[in-house]
């Protein structure tokens, strides 16, 4: 199913001025994060929020009664908002949205480390300074571990990305040998 980000980003840019108004950007971005989680861990939970046949005021008072103690007004107020207006499919693109809010409402931007291992807190402080420092910006960083990688590291900043990968070396090769090939 095709998500409308146009729509899950007015969502969440209207989520983020009230966690701005309320000094309550984090704990917003941690309900909202959390809800995700919830339903990601409990299938049956995530089938019954996205059911189209399930009455909106039986799904609005259930999640009301699970929701209403764990996470803030603001964010419970939002997930109670997308049941009524039957928008129930945009909440995880709603919660990538504003974390793109928050991120540059500190003025960071998303970096992705790729590797083949896990990397050490101190490899990963050590890449994040570098790349920090070069582009004189802040980032957030995500560590991803595929072994399909052999060895090395894809660095992914926006649309930016710097492969240093074996398997990423390899496709080079791969490419100038077909390309020597075909002249």
């Amino acid at each position: 199913m095709t998500v409308n980000r146009t729509l899950a980003r007015r969502y969440a840019t209207a989520i983020y001025g009230l966690a701005v108004d309320r000094n309550r950007v984090d704990a917003v971005g941690a309900d909202l994060s959390g809800i995700v989680d919830a339903f990601r861990a409990d299938l049956a939970a995530q089938q019954f929020f996205v059911a189209p046949v399930v009455d909106r005021y039986t799904k609005e008072r259930v999640l009301a009664s699970v929701f209403e103690d764990r996470v803030g007004e603001i964010a419970l107020h939002a997930l109670l908002l997308l049941v009524r207006k039957h928008r129930e499919v945009l909440l995880e693109a709603i919660v990538e949205e504003y974390r793109v809010l928050e991120m540059s409402g500190r003025g960071a931007e998303p970096l992705t480390i790729a590797s083949a291992r896990a990397l050490s807190p101190r490899e990963i402080e050590d890449v994040k300074g570098r790349i920090a420092r070069l582009y004189g910006r802040t980032f957030d960083v995500r560590v991803v571990v595929d072994p399909t990688l052999f060895g090395g590291m894809r660095i992914t900043m926006g649309d930016r990305v710097v492969d240093g990968t074996v398997a990423g070396r390899f496709e080079e090769l791969a490419r100038e040998l077909q390309s020597a090939a075909a002249s």
